[in-house]
């Protein structure tokens, strides 16, 4: 059975996150492994009510920002996955992964 690690990274800080998944594909390559992505989705706008007491009531203007995100899968290679995701990413970027498994096709179980 072949295992699909898929990556799911979003960030504010949008060269921070594009710099870190380069240089993770250019890493996957090197190692042989097979990547499809990163794939970006267009970035989100997140606004924040702020309000001038610890109640709702008088509020001062919402606070704004964009997260952006990309995703990466990564193919077989279990021993490269599970070192990528292993690795210390920068604190400004959230990762979450899965782990799928997939039979090949034509497989029985018994």
């Amino acid at each position: 059975m072949t295992f699909v690690t898929k990556l799911s990274f979003a960030s504010g800080d949008r060269d921070v996150l594009a710099e870190t998944v380069q240089e993770l594909k250019t890493t996957l390559e090197r190692k042989g492994a097979e990547c499809k992505g990163p794939h970006a989705t267009p970035a989100e706008t997140v606004r924040v009510p702020l309000y001038k007491q610890l109640r709702a009531g008088d509020e001062f203007s919402p606070w704004s920002y964009s997260v952006y995100k990309r995703s990466m899968e990564i193919h077989g290679a279990d021993d490269i996955a599970r070192e990528v995701v292993g690795r210390d990413f920068p604190d400004s970027i959230h990762v979450e992964v899965e782990v799928d498994q997939k039979k090949p096709l034509g497989h029985r179980r018994d």
